[in-house]
């Protein structure tokens, strides 16, 4: 029975060693073929080049308000939920006054009471004023009516002051909303006490209401991409949770100063949307496509068949493209202009229809090179210099300092002063002021003689 198991298990083993096998030869071959299959060149073409940056942000309300009360209270009316639109000047929530009516009343007896004490004090002021002038009363005591009028006259004013402080108080217990706006959110309930704005509180947020006409993206465009924006300027945003919904937008204001977010540089851009679409709500993520550069039917070419080389003789870098002739490709010099992520604009060197390669071709593939104005330079070949060649050790076409400190004891006399020539050309002219012109690894010159 052990010995059946075993068995078992060697030839399961074996199977699925084999399947695995078979699967990973198939993978292999398949690569393979793709990979012969490849496109190794591509056909100039006139087509449009569009060129944008994209950079993502979170739509949001333009006008977006934290509602709370100024006055402390509890919540008597609330006709307002979640989600409802709410026309300007509506009411949104109103707070109990009864409280507020009742000190109002008291505020109005306070107010008459305080009129008759002042006209009870006027008229004696009067007597008084009039007795004083008769020289029938002292001064002291004709002082003493005036400032008893003049309390009267404050006492008044205060309660009056009372009255309007309380009015007031009983108009901002309704709430009404500023403009055309939805109810973002709403976590409390009638009958809940909440307290107002003044002193050190901030109040209790009763609301959030926004206006979702007007939505705007904030987003934050690296500084790299910040100089090809500009405000009014258009641009188109997708919106990732609507699928196929591109809405157009304008550039309202760009950031003075940069700020750091994320680890990365930028400036906080505000983009307004235009056309608005009822399924957008805020907080949805969005993409926006900053157009850069187009060009309309213009020769293109795929930007693996564009190469660049820096040309250390000329000391600048050239743009190429190897163009098929025949059985062997040209080395043509380029201009490019506008480029996308897979094709380029061609200025200048190539032309619709002709065939240039994706891949550089081997060296004996290539033939001459033509210049931007159409003239053809030979093909240069790399000249080796046969002092280097003798002793170049590694094959690079130059000599190390281990090289020439080997290579100096085997040396010919002529040898070893043509490669002091070769170091002082190297290390003479503005080179090193003592001992500058010794070649590596030798100390003194050939001969033995110190070098003044």
């Amino acid at each position: 029975m052990k010995n059946i198991i075993i068995l078992i298990l060697v030839l399961a083993v074996v199977y699925f060693g084999y399947t695995s096998f078979t699967e990973n030869q198939s993978e292999s071959n398949s690569n393979l073929t793709k990979l012969k299959n490849r496109e190794t060149t591509h056909s100039i073409e006139t087509r449009d080049i569009n060129f944008s940056v994209t950079v993502a942000g979170e739509i949001s309300p333009a006008e977006k308000v934290s509602v709370r009360p100024e006055v402390h209270g509890k919540i008597a009316e609330l006709p307002v939920d979640i989600s409802d639109q709410v026309a300007a000047g509506d009411l949104l929530f109103r707070l109990d006054d009864k409280d507020l009516k009742i000190e109002i009343d008291t505020r109005k007896k306070q107010i008459d009471s305080a009129n008759l004490q002042l006209e009870q004090s006027k008229n004696e002021f009067e007597r008084s004023k009039k007795l004083f002038n008769d020289g029938l009363i002292s001064e002291e005591a004709f002082q003493n009516t005036k400032t008893r009028y003049e309390v009267a006259q404050i006492s008044r004013d205060r309660a009056q002051n009372d009255f309007d402080l309380a009015t007031e108080k009983l108009s901002k217990t309704s709430i009404r909303a500023p403009f055309d706006c939805t109810v973002l959110s709403r976590p409390v309930s009638i009958g809940q006490a909440v307290s107002g704005t003044g002193g050190q509180s901030s109040g209790t947020e009763v609301m959030e209401i926004a206006d979702l006409k007007n939505l705007i993206i904030l987003s934050h465009v690296n500084q790299a991409d910040v100089s090809r924006l500009g405000k009014n300027q258009k641009v188109k945003i997708e919106i990732e949770a609507v699928a196929d919904l591109v809405i157009d937008g304008i550039v309202e204001r760009i950031a003075p100063q940069a700020t750091i977010r994320s680890g990365i540089k930028g400036f906080s851009t505000r983009i307004k949307l235009q056309n608005t679409d009822k399924s957008i709500i805020p907080g949805m993520t969005a993409t926006i496509n900053i157009p850069v550069a187009n060009s309309k039917d213009v020769v293109a070419t795929k930007l693996a068949s564009i190469f660049t080389e820096r040309n250390e003789v000329e000391q600048r870098t050239e743009t190429y493209a190897y163009v098929k002739k025949d059985e062997k490709y040209a080395k043509q010099m380029v201009e490019v202009g506008v480029n996308d992520l897979n094709f380029v604009e061609v200025l200048k060197g190539l032309s619709q229809g002709d065939e240039v390669a994706l891949e550089k071709p081997d060296d004996d593939m290539i033939g001459e090179t033509i210049t931007l104005t159409g003239e053809t330079k030979a093909k240069e070949e790399k000249k080796t210099d046969p002092l280097i060649a003798k002793y170049d050790t590694d094959g690079d076409g130059k000599m190390s300092g281990e090289e020439w400190r080997a290579a100096m004891p085997k040396m010919t006399e002529d040898e070893k002063a043509k490669a002091m020539d070769k170091m002082r050309q190297r290390f003479g002219a503005g080179g090193r002021k003592s001992g500058g012109g010794r070649g590596p690894g030798s100390s003194r010159r050939p001969g033995g003689g110190s070098r003044n």
